[in-house]
């Protein structure tokens, strides 16, 4: 059978999912109907709405096979992306056709015409009320052009498209994807296996109960059989394996197979050992593939034990050898991350952004995992800083608070275009992006989008303001109450209710000012058997403003950590007690 293997690529929410979705469907891929966003199995896709994980699945139209990976779209996942595209020969570029090009766009763009693929372009969601598909067609070849793409690349197939509903064209208007599909036939190029006994780089892993460890890549050359001994190829040495089971894919199943044949992505069980970027070669003639080549990480923070007042009573997982084993797991999937063992109970964990830091820390908390991370920072490299391309579009009424936020910050305009709505392009240190997401929101009312992705290194661009506001800091352990949180309103935005335990350094809320502030929330009001006017008013409240896992990590100062559990999320002072932190500070 013919084979086409193909990546999906796109800036986030244009569409890739769903897409892969009705070619799914249309392809009669499917045993049974299945829901929307079917590849986002992982739960915090779907409360996400984004893609974290590189996945993989195959239709088979016209009688030939169409290997398919769904990749991520945002460029902190870009590990993800990377190896999704070493499996494929060719992408489909999905752009909206209101948006168009968005930053990581760019981002994965750039990768795919680095490492040679041909592109098909999909203009989707041409259903829109602002869509401008001419327009975004020729700010795509603009990007390409300025991205290094080559003549052949530059010769790219189009088409448009409304993914949820199913539907792409050329010139004329069809109610299914068999245009898309003849495309992909016509214009991929089929692998090149070459001539040689057999070889396959590690691209993904996977475990299975009864058969151990899973391999997925793409047979580079040869075949391998069920039951065959085959060599792993690390950098350290060489193993030895069986091949426990072959596996193919087709639509959400794994189908096995007696062999796996030359060009097609496979999953080889039972391969112990083996891990991302190594080579699974021929025993007889083991040769090496080149290993898979990952952008560094810009972006650091430190973990550590949970160390407050309630440490341990949420937690299955608490201790530093606990961290430690689970870290270990990560990186044997999680490519892009690299942790560093500070001391025996303290890491530091290095990645692509403040997003795939937070998805991993999030995954731990669900798995019952207790801990303490300290403020985000970025990593320079010599002597030189990460800076980003900042894209943000927004009502032309909302532009000026946020060109004013962002000169703060130290960016560089370096593209604008007015129509209904502004969209403006920055490059900015990629420290300046700590905490501006929630205060974009505020000052755009909800309205804005952002997005961004890695420029390169620049030179160190001074001192950056990224928080104006202090912490309330709990001075009292106890209760907190509705009276003394209703006499601090005023001064204090709260994180938490009445009714929340609360610890000494524990941090309660965000002062209005830049100073941190003490405060008392545990008052209780005083009880007497004198009425007098007015005193029995009713308390009125403002709302607690609950925090995520970004946006706490986003607010942190240099000397905080965030308390994080499996049912909650405490700010809190580095230093519990008051009278040791101003000595702290004094010194």
């Amino acid at each position: 059978m013919e084979i086409r293997n193909i990546a999906i690529i796109a800036h986030v929410d244009h569409g890739k999912t769903t897409l892969v979705d009705a070619m799914l469907r249309q392809a009669k891929a499917l045993g049974k109907e299945e829901g929307e966003r079917i590849l986002d199995s992982f739960d915090l896709e779907r409360e996400r709405g984004i893609t974290i994980l590189a996945k993989n699945t195959a239709v088979v139209w016209k009688g030939v096979k169409i290997n398919i990976v769904d990749t991520p779209g945002h460029a902190d996942f870009g590990g993800e992306v990377e190896r999704a595209l070493s499996l494929v020969e060719g992408v489909l570029l999905l752009v909206d056709a209101a948006e168009g090009p968005m930053p990581q766009t760019r981002f994965v763009l750039r990768k795919a015409l680095e490492a040679g693929l041909k592109p098909i372009v999909v203009l989707n969601k041409v259903d829109k009320k602002d869509a401008r598909p001419d327009e975004v067609l020729s700010l795509t070849f603009d990007l390409m052009v300025e991205l290094g793409a080559t003549d052949e690349q530059l010769d790219f197939p189009y088409l448009y498209a409304v993914g949820r509903e199913g539907r792409a064209w050329r010139e004329t208007p069809r109610e299914d994807l068999s245009e898309l599909f003849q495309a992909i036939l016509e214009h991929i190029p089929p692998p090149q296996a070459a001539e040689g006994p057999f070889q396959l780089r590690v691209a993904n892993l996977d475990h299975s109960p009864y058969l151990g460890r899973v391999v997925v890549g793409r047979v580079a050359r040869g075949r391998v059989r069920k039951g065959e001994t085959v060599a792993i190829l690390k950098a350290e040495g060489q193993l030895q394996a069986k091949v426990a089971a072959v596996y193919t894919h087709r639509g959400l199943e794994r189908l096995e197979v007696e062999e796996a044949t030359p060009g097609d992505i496979v999953a080889l069980a039972g391969l112990e050992g083996a891990e991302i970027g190594d080579t699974v070669a021929d025993l007889e003639a083991p040769e090496a593939l080149p290993p898979l080549r990952v952008d560094e990480p810009t972006v650091a923070l430190t973990l550590t034990p949970n160390t407050s007042p309630f440490a341990g009573r949420e937690g299955r997982y608490v201790t530093g050898q606990k961290l430690k084993e689970r870290l270990e797991k990560e990186l044997r999937t999680n490519v892009a991350l690299q942790v560093l063992e500070l001391s025996p109970e303290t890491f530091e964990l290095r990645g692509r952004g403040e997003l795939h830091l937070a998805v991993l820390l999030e995954t731990m908390r669900r798995e019952g995992y207790e801990f303490s991370v300290g403020q985000p920072r970025v990593l320079f490299k010599d002597g030189l800083e990460p800076y980003e391309r900042l894209t943000v579009e927004v009502p032309e009424e909302r532009l000026g608070p946020v060109m004013e936020a962002l000169g703060r910050r130290r960016a560089e305009m370096v593209h604008m275009e007015v129509g209904s709505r502004v969209r403006a392009e920055f490059l900015l240190p990629a420290r300046a992006l700590f905490g501006f997401r929630s205060l974009f929101l505020s000052l755009t009312g909800g309205e804005g989008l952002l997005g961004h992705t890695f420029h390169g290194y620049g030179p160190p661009a001074g001192p950056i303001e990224t928080r104006t506001t202090g912490s309330a800091v709990a001075m009292e352990a106890g209760v907190a109450t509705a009276y003394s949180l209703h006499r601090l309103q005023e001064r204090v935005r709260f994180f938490i209710q009445p009714g929340t335990e609360v610890y000494v350094g524990m941090i309660v809320g965000e002062h209005v000012r830049e100073n941190d502030l003490e405060v008392n929330v545990t008052t209780a009001k005083k009880l007497t058997n004198i009425r007098a006017a007015g005193s029995d008013e009713n308390i009125r409240l403002i709302p607690p403003k609950p925090l995520s896992l970004e946006e706490a990590l986003e607010f942190l100062a240099e000397d905080e950590l965030l308390e994080v559990t499996p049912k909650s999320l405490r700010l809190r002072k580095k230093i519990l007690d008051p009278s040791a932190r101003k000595r702290a500070v004094a010194r």
